[in-house]
Protein backbone atom coordinates (compact mmCIF):
# COMPACT_ATOMS: atom_id res chain seq x y z
CA UNK A 1 0.00 0.00 0.00
CA UNK A 2 1.09 3.29 -0.66
CA UNK A 3 -0.17 6.52 0.91
CA UNK A 4 -0.45 9.84 -0.25
CA UNK A 5 -1.47 11.93 3.36
CA UNK A 6 -2.08 15.07 1.20
CA UNK A 7 -3.81 16.03 -2.01
CA UNK A 8 -6.02 18.59 -3.82
CA UNK A 9 -8.26 16.27 -5.64
CA UNK A 10 -10.93 19.53 -5.87
CA UNK A 11 -8.55 21.04 -8.17
CA UNK A 12 -7.89 17.96 -10.66
CA UNK A 13 -9.65 17.19 -13.47
CA UNK A 14 -10.38 13.55 -14.37
CA UNK A 15 -10.66 13.11 -10.49
CA UNK A 16 -12.63 9.46 -10.81
CA UNK A 17 -9.90 8.58 -13.31
CA UNK A 18 -7.32 9.33 -11.15
CA UNK A 19 -8.88 8.09 -8.03
CA UNK A 20 -9.96 4.24 -9.73
CA UNK A 21 -5.86 4.37 -11.42
CA UNK A 22 -4.75 4.92 -7.40
CA UNK A 23 -6.91 2.08 -6.57
CA UNK A 24 -5.59 -0.43 -9.24
CA UNK A 25 -2.17 0.78 -7.88
CA UNK A 26 -2.81 0.33 -3.94
CA UNK A 27 -2.67 3.97 -3.01
CA UNK A 28 -4.67 5.47 -0.48
CA UNK A 29 -5.35 9.56 -0.59
CA UNK A 30 -6.12 12.03 2.28
CA UNK A 31 -8.42 14.36 0.25
CA UNK A 32 -7.66 18.20 1.78
CA UNK A 33 -10.49 20.76 2.44
CA UNK A 34 -9.74 24.28 3.06
CA UNK A 35 -13.09 25.57 2.68
CA UNK A 36 -16.63 24.85 3.42
CA UNK A 37 -17.07 24.37 -0.57
CA UNK A 38 -14.26 21.54 -0.64
CA UNK A 39 -14.92 20.33 3.00
CA UNK A 40 -18.13 18.79 1.64
CA UNK A 41 -16.34 17.98 -1.53
CA UNK A 42 -14.29 16.25 -0.11
CA UNK A 43 -16.10 14.41 2.23
CA UNK A 44 -18.36 13.16 -0.72
CA UNK A 45 -15.06 11.42 -2.31
CA UNK A 46 -14.59 9.65 0.43
CA UNK A 47 -18.46 8.54 0.93
CA UNK A 48 -17.96 7.15 -2.51
CA UNK A 49 -14.54 5.99 -2.88
CA UNK A 50 -12.85 3.40 -0.30
CA UNK A 51 -9.54 4.63 -1.36
CA UNK A 52 -9.95 8.24 -0.22
CA UNK A 53 -10.11 9.51 3.01
CA UNK A 54 -10.96 13.18 3.60
CA UNK A 55 -9.35 15.99 6.23
CA UNK A 56 -11.83 19.22 6.77
CA UNK A 57 -10.25 22.38 7.73
CA UNK A 58 -9.95 25.91 6.59
CA UNK A 59 -6.63 27.28 5.05
CA UNK A 60 -4.76 30.07 5.73
CA UNK A 61 -6.27 32.66 2.77
CA UNK A 62 -9.72 31.36 3.31
CA UNK A 63 -10.23 32.55 6.91
CA UNK A 64 -9.40 35.84 5.09
CA UNK A 65 -12.20 35.63 3.54
CA UNK A 66 -14.92 34.52 5.47
CA UNK A 67 -16.97 36.32 8.21
CA UNK A 68 -16.49 35.36 12.37
CA UNK A 69 -20.27 33.75 11.85
CA UNK A 70 -19.02 31.77 9.00
CA UNK A 71 -16.01 30.17 10.78
CA UNK A 72 -17.85 29.38 13.54
CA UNK A 73 -20.37 27.62 11.51
CA UNK A 74 -17.68 25.94 9.65
CA UNK A 75 -15.99 24.47 13.07
CA UNK A 76 -19.12 23.78 13.99
CA UNK A 77 -19.37 21.28 10.62
CA UNK A 78 -15.52 20.36 11.19
CA UNK A 79 -16.47 18.98 14.88
CA UNK A 80 -19.61 17.41 13.68
CA UNK A 81 -18.13 15.43 10.46
CA UNK A 82 -15.20 14.27 12.76
CA UNK A 83 -17.65 13.24 15.44
CA UNK A 84 -19.52 10.70 12.94
CA UNK A 85 -16.20 9.61 11.74
CA UNK A 86 -17.13 10.78 8.19
CA UNK A 87 -13.38 12.80 8.35
CA UNK A 88 -9.75 11.45 9.25
CA UNK A 89 -7.90 14.15 10.06
CA UNK A 90 -8.33 17.98 10.60
CA UNK A 91 -6.41 19.73 7.65
CA UNK A 92 -5.55 21.58 5.78
CA UNK A 93 -5.02 24.48 8.75
CA UNK A 94 -2.17 26.58 9.47
CA UNK A 95 -0.92 30.03 8.96
CA UNK A 96 0.82 31.54 5.94
CA UNK A 97 3.24 34.51 6.19
CA UNK A 98 2.41 35.77 2.89
CA UNK A 99 -0.36 36.49 3.66
CA UNK A 100 -2.21 39.47 5.63
CA UNK A 101 -3.74 39.49 8.75
CA UNK A 102 -2.00 36.78 10.79
CA UNK A 103 -3.29 37.47 13.99
CA UNK A 104 -6.63 35.73 12.99
CA UNK A 105 -4.98 33.39 11.35
CA UNK A 106 -4.14 32.58 14.93
CA UNK A 107 -7.13 32.52 15.88
CA UNK A 108 -8.80 30.26 13.97
CA UNK A 109 -5.66 28.04 14.18
CA UNK A 110 -5.70 27.68 17.28
CA UNK A 111 -9.52 26.88 17.53
CA UNK A 112 -8.81 23.94 15.11
CA UNK A 113 -6.00 22.85 17.05
CA UNK A 114 -8.21 22.82 20.08
CA UNK A 115 -10.37 20.91 18.20
CA UNK A 116 -8.37 18.25 17.25
CA UNK A 117 -7.21 17.89 20.58
CA UNK A 118 -10.60 17.10 21.99
CA UNK A 119 -11.55 15.43 19.63
CA UNK A 120 -7.75 13.16 19.18
CA UNK A 121 -7.59 13.65 15.52
CA UNK A 122 -4.34 14.79 14.07
CA UNK A 123 -3.56 17.97 12.48
CA UNK A 124 -2.00 18.69 8.76
CA UNK A 125 -0.75 21.63 9.11
CA UNK A 126 0.57 24.27 6.56
CA UNK A 127 3.33 26.72 7.95
CA UNK A 128 4.53 28.62 5.47
CA UNK A 129 6.88 31.85 6.21
CA UNK A 130 5.32 30.93 9.79
CA UNK A 131 7.34 28.23 10.86
CA UNK A 132 8.08 28.92 14.16
CA UNK A 133 5.24 30.03 14.95
CA UNK A 134 3.18 27.22 14.07
CA UNK A 135 5.05 25.27 15.82
CA UNK A 136 4.97 27.31 19.01
CA UNK A 137 1.26 27.09 18.90
CA UNK A 138 1.15 23.54 18.62
CA UNK A 139 3.47 23.23 21.65
CA UNK A 140 1.60 25.53 23.54
CA UNK A 141 -1.66 23.64 23.08
CA UNK A 142 -0.13 20.49 23.17
CA UNK A 143 -1.33 18.72 20.43
CA UNK A 144 0.80 15.56 19.37
CA UNK A 145 -1.29 14.13 16.76
CA UNK A 146 0.56 16.43 13.80
CA UNK A 147 1.49 15.99 10.07
CA UNK A 148 3.56 18.90 9.20
CA UNK A 149 3.05 19.29 5.55
CA UNK A 150 6.02 20.36 2.89
CA UNK A 151 7.60 21.87 5.83
CA UNK A 152 10.66 23.99 4.51
CA UNK A 153 11.42 25.52 7.90
CA UNK A 154 15.12 25.45 9.16
CA UNK A 155 17.24 22.56 10.41
CA UNK A 156 16.53 23.58 14.05
CA UNK A 157 12.57 23.62 13.50
CA UNK A 158 13.05 20.65 12.06
CA UNK A 159 15.05 19.18 14.95
CA UNK A 160 12.13 20.87 17.02
CA UNK A 161 9.69 18.70 15.38
CA UNK A 162 11.09 15.38 15.26
CA UNK A 163 12.06 15.79 19.12
CA UNK A 164 7.91 16.40 19.45
CA UNK A 165 7.39 12.88 17.68
CA UNK A 166 5.53 14.72 15.01
CA UNK A 167 5.31 13.85 11.40
CA UNK A 168 7.07 15.13 8.18
CA UNK A 169 5.30 14.24 4.86
CA UNK A 170 7.51 14.49 2.49
CA UNK A 171 5.96 15.50 -1.26
CA UNK A 172 7.14 13.76 -4.42
CA UNK A 173 9.29 17.16 -5.67
CA UNK A 174 11.79 15.43 -3.20
CA UNK A 175 12.71 13.96 -6.40
CA UNK A 176 14.86 17.18 -6.64
CA UNK A 177 14.33 19.23 -3.95
CA UNK A 178 17.17 19.85 -1.58
CA UNK A 179 15.33 21.19 1.17
CA UNK A 180 13.27 18.26 1.30
CA UNK A 181 15.97 15.21 0.70
CA UNK A 182 18.19 16.89 3.80
CA UNK A 183 14.57 16.81 5.65
CA UNK A 184 14.91 12.70 4.95
CA UNK A 185 18.29 12.71 6.13
CA UNK A 186 17.55 14.70 9.32
CA UNK A 187 14.07 12.71 10.14
CA UNK A 188 13.72 9.38 11.68
CA UNK A 189 12.02 7.09 9.53
CA UNK A 190 9.54 6.09 11.94
CA UNK A 191 8.23 9.68 11.42
CA UNK A 192 7.69 10.06 7.60
CA UNK A 193 4.83 10.24 5.87
CA UNK A 194 4.25 10.27 1.70
CA UNK A 195 2.01 13.38 -0.01
CA UNK A 196 2.36 15.26 -3.72
CA UNK A 197 0.17 18.43 -2.81
CA UNK A 198 -1.73 17.44 -6.12
CA UNK A 199 -1.37 19.44 -8.21
CA UNK A 200 1.79 20.97 -6.82
CA UNK A 201 4.74 20.06 -6.37
CA UNK A 202 5.36 17.52 -9.17
CA UNK A 203 8.10 15.11 -9.38
CA UNK A 204 9.25 16.08 -12.52
CA UNK A 205 8.27 20.23 -12.73
CA UNK A 206 4.83 19.00 -15.24
CA UNK A 207 1.73 20.35 -14.01
CA UNK A 208 -0.29 18.58 -12.77
CA UNK A 209 0.57 16.60 -10.41
CA UNK A 210 -1.07 13.82 -9.26
CA UNK A 211 -1.45 11.07 -6.48
CA UNK A 212 -0.14 8.33 -9.03
CA UNK A 213 2.98 10.25 -8.41
CA UNK A 214 3.32 9.63 -4.46
CA UNK A 215 5.46 6.01 -5.39
CA UNK A 216 8.40 8.50 -6.53
CA UNK A 217 8.11 10.07 -2.99
CA UNK A 218 8.68 6.52 -1.72
CA UNK A 219 11.63 5.66 -4.00
CA UNK A 220 13.33 9.26 -2.94
CA UNK A 221 13.15 7.81 0.12
CA UNK A 222 14.43 4.32 -0.12
CA UNK A 223 17.33 5.83 -1.46
CA UNK A 224 18.40 8.37 0.98
CA UNK A 225 17.99 6.27 3.72
CA UNK A 226 19.30 3.22 2.18
CA UNK A 227 16.35 0.53 2.35
CA UNK A 228 14.43 -1.35 -0.15
CA UNK A 229 11.62 0.33 -1.74
CA UNK A 230 9.11 -2.53 0.31
CA UNK A 231 10.02 -1.73 3.57
CA UNK A 232 9.81 1.82 3.42
CA UNK A 233 6.38 1.19 2.33
CA UNK A 234 5.84 -1.17 4.52
CA UNK A 235 7.12 0.96 7.65
CA UNK A 236 5.44 4.47 6.04
CA UNK A 237 2.09 2.61 6.22
CA UNK A 238 2.73 1.52 9.92
CA UNK A 239 3.40 5.23 10.05
CA UNK A 240 0.02 6.17 9.10
CA UNK A 241 -1.82 3.60 11.03
CA UNK A 242 -0.31 4.62 14.54
CA UNK A 243 -1.25 8.34 13.47
CA UNK A 244 -4.46 7.91 11.97
CA UNK A 245 -5.17 5.07 13.72
CA UNK A 246 -6.58 2.89 10.77
CA UNK A 247 -5.27 -0.03 12.56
Amino acid sequence: MFIDVHAHLDLLKDVKDIIDSCKKKNIIIIAQGINPKTNRQVLELSEKNSNVKSAIGIYPDEILKLSDKEIENELSFIEKNIKLNKATAIGEIGLDGTYENIEKQKKVFEKLVKLAVKLNKPVIVHSRKAELEVIEILEELKCKKVVMHCFSGSKKLVERIIKNKWYLSIPANVAYSLQFQENVSLCPIEQLLCETDSPFLSPDKKFPNTPLNVIESYKKIAEIKKLKLDKIESIIEDNYSKLFGSK
